[in-house]
């Protein structure tokens, strides 16, 4: 009885510690960014249907991957924070192959702003 209180004692500590090293820091990555927009001009004939059929609305906090990027962990409905701006983010879309480190922030059919963002060098946090 004694040696299995003690071996339910001694895995539950186990397991507490393996649990915390889990937990690591949130995985950062630094991509290029850019802007799109639900324009056929910018995508293709149905503008507003990503990559893995989800619906795109202006208003909505969401980004395009590179497919090196998903490889990295960055799948369809991860959460993210872009250094720079407000919120968190949402894969919902992924990019052409050609594409390297980089996401394309989805900003409605807001043109303007999306001309305003152009290139920039940010860091991603995975939450």
């Amino acid at each position: 009885m004694k040696k299995n209180i003690l071996a339910y004692f001694l895995l539950t500590i186990a397991l507490v510690f393996s649990v915390n090293s889990f937990a690591a820091k949130p995985q950062k990555m630094h991509v290029t960014a850019t802007a799109y927009n639900s324009v056929r001009a910018q995508t293709n004939s149905n503008p507003s249907i990503a990559a893995w059929g989800d619906k795109l609305k202006p208003g909505m906090k969401a980004i395009a991957v590179s497919r090196d990027l998903l490889k990295k962990g960055l799948k369809r409905g991860v959460k993210v924070k872009i250094s720079g701006l407000p919120g968190e983010y949402v894969v919902l879309d992924k990019m052409h192959h050609r594409w390297r480190n980089k996401i394309d922030i989805y900003m409605g059919k807001d043109i303007r702003a999306a001309k305003r963002w152009g290139r920039k060098k940010v860091t991603l946090t995975v939450l």
